[in-house]
């Protein structure tokens, strides 16, 4: 199989990228970085979220400290855990669906504000639908899903596919943490707000979304893990891979993965930034840990397009296929 050479765009370019096919142009759907493994995906007609995060609490994560020239209080984790209202309004203005990989406070967070304001459909884990309901969200509003599952909602469908969290055992701040409870433990149905950060270390399980909308398939991940049996066989047009450093925890983490989806045209990093700081703060050393990644995607997969996204920076992604697994 012949592969020509990765291209890697830089993190500031808005890029437009026409898939090969047999058909005609069906569409296209702009995808867009929220920072930490959050994304907005639409076709202009809908509008998905996936994990949307935008609050970047100032606190210690696994593999960032606090900035020493970040002016917000820190938080820790037993501080309530406050979503950034003005953030959120400035950059969400409409959602129709909201897809949640895990029960993270970096994941989940400001979920509930987001749902309250737009009226989306949450759909997650029973851990996650919990957090939700607890927070406040109409059970109308609520969808549960195990893995497994094939939704079709007439605008989109999205396979729900089981997963796996990374291992954050050689995290560097891992001993700044408090002990995070097993994979298997799930966000209380019952619990009262307001809740403190270390309620949100539960995981409740993790999930991965292969979503189809107008002609683009996208897989789309929130952490560095994956179950290969589940992905086998998937041919993504864009592929949003999980590139943070836990990744190496994984044997053939990248190479595996490609070669599992059929080396997909368009791979979009995801949980690389630093999400303990401001938008406004540099990313240049999370960008230069983030090339070892790029590395290994060009090494499994030299025909392999790598696009470095830029915060709220759509990126257009041009449909011609007809046929979609």
């Amino acid at each position: 199989m012949r592969r020509p050479a990765l291209t890697l765009l830089s993190a500031c370019l808005v890029a437009a990228v026409a898939l090969p096919g047999v058909a005609a142009a069906q569409g296209q759907v702009q995808l867009s970085y929220l920072g930490t493994a959050g994304w907005e995906i639409t076709d202009g007609k809908t509008v998905i979220l996936v994990d949307p995060y935008l609050s970047r609490l100032k606190m210690a994560t696994p593999g960032s400290r606090l900035a020493a020239d970040d002016p917000r209080p820190s938080v820790g984790f037993n501080d309530i855990a406050r979503s950034d209202e003005a953030v959120i309004d400035a950059h969400v203005k409409r959602a129709d669906f909201i897809l949640l990989t895990h029960t993270h406070v970096d994941h989940v967070l400001d979920v509930p504000y987001i749902a309250r304001k737009t009226g989306a459909l949450v759909i997650g884990t029973e851990s996650t639908t919990n957090f939700a309901r607890d927070s406040g969200v109409p059970e109308a509003q609520l969808l549960t899903v195990l893995g497994g599952d094939d939704l079709d909602f007439g605008a989109f469908s999205v396979r729900v596919i089981p997963s796996l969290h990374g291992i954050l055992r050689h995290a560097p701040n891992m001993t700044r943490l408090p002990p995070i409870p097993p994979p298997s433990t799930i966000f209380p149905a019952d619990a009262k707000p307001p809740f403190r950060v270390r309620d949100l270390l539960i995981e409740g399980g993790t999930l991965a979304y292969y979503i189809r909308l107008d002609g683009v398939r996208v897989l789309v991940f929130g952490s560095m893990n994956y179950i290969e049996r589940e992905v086998n066989g998937l041919r993504p047009d864009v592929a949003i891979l999980g590139a943070g450093p836990e990744r190496r925890e994984i044997y053939g983490y990248t190479a595996r993965l490609l070669r599992a989806t059929g080396f997909p045209p368009l791979v979009l990093p995801t949980h690389w930034d630093r999400f303990n700081v401001p938008y406004s703060a540099s990313q240049q050393p999370a960008i230069e840990r983030l090339q070892s990644f790029i590395a290994e995607v060009k090494a499994a997969s030299p025909n392999t397009q790598v696009i470095v996204p830029a915060y709220f920076q759509p990126i257009t992604v041009k449909a011609r296929r007809k046929t979609m697994n």
